[in-house]
């Protein structure tokens, strides 16, 4: 999904903070957007791995979520706010497309890495890739609701997100054809002769396999 998809679920998460106690529903939406975010951080490193923990971030969760019934200030709320958003945004992306450049061909079956089991697990393609118009759909369905929610400075940061999330979802294709296209001109080791080769795949299928084993050999 989309971060700006995982943002919304955040928020929405958020949301019940408001209705419940809405002192706290500045920090609460803040620690929403932040929480939502972060694990899409480790787009720099391996993405889906370094920062993502679908089991792990439920731990802190829990804990911080107690503390903040316990002991409910800004801080405990806002630390388990953020700690939800990330535990559901790293949950949430097995359920969607896998983790390759063309996740519609669904070459690679690799969705999100669970450091607890040690290996990745499978795609189950609900929303079927980032960007695809389910993803859109689900994004716009989620910031109804926060529209209604929270006032203030977050109603425009959700519209803007929303008209991000508009825009990613057009380019996302285009984005990822050209991509293959500059990935297509990398010279590639022939194994026979020692010597490089900037020849393209034969087809367009082998082209799309070759541009998924890299993701997959980054990602090891």
């Amino acid at each position: 999904m989309m971060a700006t998809t995982h943002v919304f679920v955040g928020l929405l998460l958020a949301g019940a903070v408001a209705l419940v106690a809405p002192q706290f529903a500045a920090v609460a939406a803040v620690a929403a957007i932040v929480g939502g975010l972060f694990p899409d951080l480790d787009v720099v490193a391996n993405h889906r791995r370094t920062l993502h923990f679908p089991v792990y971030y439920w731990l802190p969760a829990g804990l911080t979520g107690a503390l903040a019934l316990a002991v409910p200030t800004a801080g405990t709320v806002g630390l388990a706010v953020f700690f939800l958003a990330a535990a559901v945004h790293s949950l949430s992306d097995r359920f969607g497309g896998s983790h390759e450049l063309e996740p519609w061909d669904g070459t690679v079956d690799r969705a999100v890495y669970s450091h607890y089991h040690g290996r990745w697990l499978g795609a189950r393609r609900w929303v079927s890739y980032d960007g695809s118009p389910g993803d859109l759909a689900l994004a716009g369905a989620l910031a109804i609701p926060i529209l209604f929610l929270f006032d203030g400075i977050v109603q425009p940061i959700v519209i803007g997100m929303l008209v991000v999330s508009i825009g990613y979802a057009l380019l996302r294709r285009p984005i990822a054809a050209s991509l293959e296209r500059v990935l297509d001109r990398v010279p590639r080791p022939d194994h026979g002769s020692g010597e490089g080769s900037s020849r393209p795949a034969s087809d367009g299928r082998s082209r799309r396999r070759d541009s998924g084993d890299r993701v997959d050999r980054r990602n090891r």
